[in-house]
């Protein structure tokens, strides 16, 4: 080797001359063909065994590949179906809730008006009890104010004639025209 390094240096360039006359760039004729049939044994094996198999295996992940794309895809699209569906169901229930609420405030309103009615009726049935009773008051008043004065009456009168009445019809007779009287001049004192 240190030939080959010191033909270099004195300016041989052409070629290197080695022992037996070869040159060192071109290897011996049965280097070549040596060297061209394990060459040609080991692309065939590898085009037989090895690049079969490596095609299978890119195939089979290109598949899931494929496979793995198409899967998205059909989850992509169940999730937009999906989505759609919700986003249906939400404004139905929207809807939904919207008409309940409206039901609800047409049923308040309802129920209100039933409240003033029936408290409208209750008031007046109460204010109709009421006078009634009220009038009932006053017709016993005016009796027994009206039994009263008589009895006054007849007392006062008994003392005024210094005798006594003691016939019915004229005690009756006395306190219907004492009586009348005051009707008559109790709405000129109002």
């Amino acid at each position: 080797m240190n030939n080959v390094i010191f033909y270099l240096a004195e300016g041989g360039h052409e070629t290197l001359p080695l022992e037996g006359g070869n040159s060192i760039l071109l290897p011996k004729a049965y280097d070549i063909v040596w060297s061209l049939i394990p060459f040609a044994i080991i692309l065939v094996v590898f085009a037989m065994v090895v690049l079969p198999a490596y095609k299978k295996m890119l195939q089979e992940r290109e598949d899931r590949i494929e496979g793995g794309i198409k899967h998205a895809e059909a989850q992509q699209a169940e999730a937009k179906a999906a989505l759609e569906k919700y986003n249906a169901q939400l404004a139905e229930a929207r809807a939904e809730a919207a008409e309940i609420r409206e039901q609800a405030r047409e049923r308040g309103k309802q129920i209100e008006a039933e409240a003033k009615a029936q408290a409208e009726e209750e008031s007046r049935r109460i204010v109709a009890a009421g006078e009634k009773q009220l009038e009932a008051s006053r017709a016993q008043v005016v009796n027994e104010l009206r039994a009263d004065i008589g009895k006054n009456s007849i007392n006062l009168a008994e003392k005024l004639l210094g005798g006594e009445l003691s016939e019915s019809t004229k005690q009756s007779s006395t306190i219907d025209n004492f009586l009348s009287e005051l009707d008559h001049v109790a709405p000129a004192g109002k």
